[in-house]
C-alpha cells in the first residue's frame, strides 16, 4: 500500500502565473507546470539562501524529500528557460491551512536576564514563545562552550523550533549562519531580554532582519 503524501507548508500564499518567451503566442509553446510546493522550494533554497535542512523544516518535510522537490523544480525551470517553453505555476501538494496564524519562538542570547551584547560569549539563550502577539512561554537553553556561528548553535536553535533571534552586537558570519538556518535576526538590542522581545513583538522593530530592539539607539549600526 503506498505511503500517504505529506502536504507541504508554504511560507507565502501562492499566486497562479504564467511566464513565457517574449513575442511568441502561448498556444504555440510547450508548457512546463511548476507546483506551488516546487516554487516554495526554489524560494527557500535559491532566493532566501536557506540550508536544505532549514528549508525542509519550513515546508514540513524530510530533508530527503526537500532534496527531491528542489531537484525537480530546478530541472523544470531549466527546461522552460533553455527549451523556450511557457512556465506555469500552479497546483502541487500543499497545505494552506492556518496560513494566517503567526506563532513565533524567539531566542535571546542572555546573561542574568539581560541581552548579551556579544553573541559569541552568551551564558544562555532565553526562549520566548509568542502566539497572536502575546508571550505565552519562557525557558532557558544553556549555551554550549564558545557559543557562536562556529559552534553550530544556529542549527541547534533551529532544531529547537526557534524562528527569530533578538540580540545585541553580532558579526556578519553569525548573522549569515542564523539566516541560512531560517532564523530571522534582529540586532542592536540591549537591556532586559524580555523587554527587548516585547518591543519586537509590539512592532517597535522591523521583522526584516536588520532592525534594532530594546533600549539600543535605533540610529546606530547594529553590526559591530
Amino acid at each position: 500500500m503506498p505511503r500517504p503524501v505529506i502536504e507541504r507548508r508554504l511560507g507565502i500564499v501562492p499566486q497562479r502565473r504564467v511566464m513565457k518567451p517574449q513575442g511568441v503566442p502561448a498556444s504555440s509553446l510547450g508548457e512546463v507546470v511548476l507546483g506551488f510546493d516546487e516554487a516554495e522550494a526554489l524560494r527557500l533554497a535559491d532566493l532566501e539562501g536557506l540550508y536544505h535542512e532549514a528549508a525542509a523544516r519550513s515546508m514540513g518535510v524530510s530533508r530527503q524529500t526537500f532534496g527531491r522537490i528542489i531537484e525537480i523544480a530546478r530541472r523544470k525551470v531549466a527546461d522552460a528557460i533553455l527549451n523556450g517553453r511557457a512556465l506555469r505555476i500552479e497546483g502541487g501538494e500543499i497545505n494552506l491551512e492556518n496560513q494566517g496564524d503567526r506563532i513565533m519562538k524567539i531566542a535571546v542570547p542572555s546573561h542574568d536576564g539581560l541581552v548579551d551584547e556579544h553573541f559569541g560569549h552568551c551564558k544562555e539563550f532565553l526562549v520566548f514563545r509568542v502566539e497572536k502577539d502575546k508571550l505565552v512561554e519562557e525557558q532557558a537553553i544553556p549555551s554550549p562552550p564558545d557559543c557562536g556561528c562556529k559552534s553550530g548553535i544556529g542549527a541547534v536553535l533551529a532544531r529547537s523550533g526557534i524562528t527569530h533571534l533578538v540580540g545585541g552586537n553580532m558579526g556578519e558570519g553569525a548573522f549569515r549562519v542564523l539566516q541560512s538556518q531560517g532564523i530571522r535576526v534582529v540586532r542592536g538590542a540591549s537591556g532586559l531580554a524580555r523587554a527587548a522581545v516585547e518591543a519586537f513583538v509590539a512592532g517597535a522593530v522591523s521583522d526584516s532582519g536588520e532592525g534594532c530592539a530594546g533600549h539600543g539607539d535605533a540610529g546606530h549600526d547594529c553590526a559591530h
